[in-house]
């Protein structure tokens, strides 16, 4: 029994997960359980958990990891400055009238919303509240409108910017490192999150297509399930389509671009997003609209300008172009400094800011001791000899490095059913993909691969996370049962994206090759 200690840990722990206990305290309880039982039955040095404090200072200061509650805060000041809701209303009057439209709105909306913000909580309720009563209202069939709004408020888990990627970035990198030195190579090289950034844009705009020619075909082949909207739905005009669109797609830019364009780190970004979350926030809701528009322009030309022109006023071997361009830097950043208050002022006077930061605590807060958590577990995996086994496993499965790729994400597909992204990332991958990386296959191509696995995620039930969100949120027509339903399609339709990524790696590797 002693020789299969590993395994029962992991039996124990989906039991403690399913049991309902708070997550983290589960995963935590179990390995401290399985240390101590190891180290009574002598199979286990206890000596090992020293390692624990080290591990959670590297996790302390993560570079890379300060970013995911800057990026949750940016989602949260959007979603409760009801800048989504704007855009989801717009974007429904706009494509109401064809077949299928309401639908197609909602993958686009989700899709901008998914660049923007990255929560999927936030999306998913948002639209479940707001498009799929009238999606309902306009004749849909409520399987298909529920498996639209649950799929399309996923794609916040693909697209970046978003909290997997980032926690993915870590732990591929870390993989990719413990791969090279296995293999002898002691100069090692890193991922960034900027690269995997950059590798999911394309297989996130895959998926978004896939999503809108099944709804096109399905508005084909079975008119009756998605009818045009009402002909009274109002459609918008340009001034309103440009107030609703451009804002979230500046913020895209100047997020994305930053990373991708090599201007700024993830983190740095993260905060320039957040900035420029409270700024939308405010013009939409403060007093001084104008002056906080001004504020944001000013933001953004002095990023621009101190780019291509950068000024150090320290040195003494500056011109007089050099001072009137530093002075103007200065009166460009005061202005925006300005705007930045004035923002932060109507947030706090309308409670937007304390709903966001109180959003972004809990959600903070959750990542961070599960992957704290997670740490103890592995350690003691590590020291019951499981990763040896998991190693093994892979190494000894029919195929070579494509079948230990396919029993992997099998693997990974099947504990969706029950488990969070966070925990997979955090609990199974360290184990799977240092092996799978040594066995050849490209690491960030294999990144994608798992993200859109763990996207799947969200939608597969019982436990799927966007079921619960959009049962919290729907109309109390809509039953459980229509929810599971509705998103059996777009989970093949997810499967369908995978084998086209494994297919053609290109799409997954050239872009981030091509930047970086």
């Amino acid at each position: 029994m002693t020789e299969y200690l590993d395994v029962i840990m992991f039996a124990a722990l989906m039991v403690a997960i399913l049991s309902g206990f708070p997550v983290s305290f589960s995963i935590a309880g179990i390995g401290i359980a399985f240390a101590y039982l190891g180290w009574a039955l002598g199979v286990m040095d206890i000596t090992l958990l020293g390692a624990m404090g080290q591990r959670v200072f590297g996790l302390l200061s993560n570079q890379v990891l300060i970013a995911i509650p800057l990026f949750v805060l940016m989602g949260a000041l959007l979603e409760k400055s009801r800048i989504a809701e704007d855009l989801l209303d717009t974007m429904g009057r706009l494509f109401g009238q064809v077949r299928g439209g309401l639908g197609i709105s909602v993958v686009l909306v989700g899709a901008l919303l998914a660049a923007s913000t990255g929560i999927v909580g936030a999306t998913v309720v948002a639209m479940g509240m707001i498009a799929l009563p009238t999606m309902l209202r306009a004749g849909y069939d409520p399987r298909v409108a529920s498996g639209i709004v649950c799929t399309a408020g996923t794609l916040g888990q693909i697209i970046p910017p978003s909290t997997l990627l980032i926690i993915l970035a870590d732990v591929m990198s870390n993989a990719y490192q413990q791969a090279q030195y296995e293999q002898g190579k002691f100069s090692v090289e890193a991922l960034s999150v900027g690269q995997f950034f950059a590798a999911a844009i394309l297989p996130g705009l895959l998926l978004v297509c896939l999503y809108l020619i099944y709804i096109l075909a399905r508005g084909v082949l079975r008119p009756a399930d998605m009818p045009p909207a009402p002909p009274g739905l109002a459609k918008p005009d340009r001034a309103e389509v440009i107030r609703a669109v451009i804002p979230p797609i500046l913020l895209i830019f100047a997020v994305l671009g930053a990373i991708l364009g090599g201007i700024a780190t993830p983190t740095e970004a993260a905060s320039v997003g957040a900035v420029g979350a409270l700024l939308m926030a405010g013009v939409r809701f403060g007093m001084n609209r104008k002056m906080i528009l001004l504020g944001a322009v000013a933001l953004v030309a002095l990023g621009i300008l101190a780019g291509l022109f950068p000024v150090r006023l320290q040195r003494d071997d500056l011109g007089l172009g050099s001072y009137l361009a530093g002075a103007g830097y200065i009166m460009l950043a005061i202005g925006g400094i300005v705007a930045v208050v004035l923002a932060l002022k109507s947030a706090i006077r309308g409670r937007i800011i304390q709903d966001a930061l109180n959003s972004t605590l809990t959600m903070t807060a959750m990542i961070f001791a599960t992957i704290l958590s997670a740490g103890i577990f592995s350690l003691v995996f590590i020291g019951l000899g499981g990763e040896e086994r998991v190693a093994r496993l892979l190494e000894d499965m029919p195929g070579g490095a494509t079948g230990a790729l396919i029993f992997s994400m099998i693997f990974i597909f099947i504990l969706g059913f029950f488990l969070d992204f966070v925990e997979i990332s955090v609990i199974l991958l360290p184990l799977v993909t240092p092996t799978l990386i040594v066995m050849g296959h490209d690491p960030i191509w294999l990144g994608v691969l798992i993200a859109i696995n763990l996207q799947t995620s969200f939608l597969t039930p019982p436990f799927g996370f966007s079921l619960f969100y959009l049962r919290g949120a729907a109309p109390p027509e809509i039953t459980t049962g229509h929810i599971y339903a509705g998103v059996v399609p777009f989970i093949g339709l997810q499967i369908v994206g995978v084998v086209l990524i494994w297919i053609f790696p290109a799409l997954a590797i050239w872009l981030p090759r091509a930047i970086f």
